[in-house]
């Protein structure tokens, strides 16, 4: 299930996660969020060894500046509180998930 990231539960869905949390940084207007999408959204349907999440940077301008988004799609992953791994622009299912596996292990 994919998970709507805000500034109201970002500690209690990121930050105080038991397990690691892909957040997808991404805007309606944007030609390759929209691309992406899917892809997110099918991870999310799978995965069991972490959550995804998506932030929309026009409704949460406070989490796009805290995490020095300049470019979207970003695709942040955090574990134990901590973002360890950001990935920008479109990036295909397996690509993702090779990333996640690393940082799963």
């Amino acid at each position: 299930m994919e998970l709507t990231i805000n500034t109201a539960n970002f500690e209690e869905k990121v930050i105080k996660s038991d397990k690691p949390v892909l957040v997808d940084f991404w805007a309606t207007w944007c030609g390759p969020c929209q691309m992406q999408g899917p892809v997110i959204e099918q991870l999310a349907d799978e995965a069991k060894d972490f959550y995804v999440g998506k932030v929309n940077v026009d409704q949460e301008p406070e989490l796009q500046m805290k995490f020095d988004i300049s470019s979207i799609p970003s695709l942040l992953i955090f574990k134990n509180g901590n973002c360890v791994k950001t990935l920008i622009g479109f990036h295909t299912k397996e690509q993702i998930l090779q990333e996640m596996t690393g940082i799963i292990k």
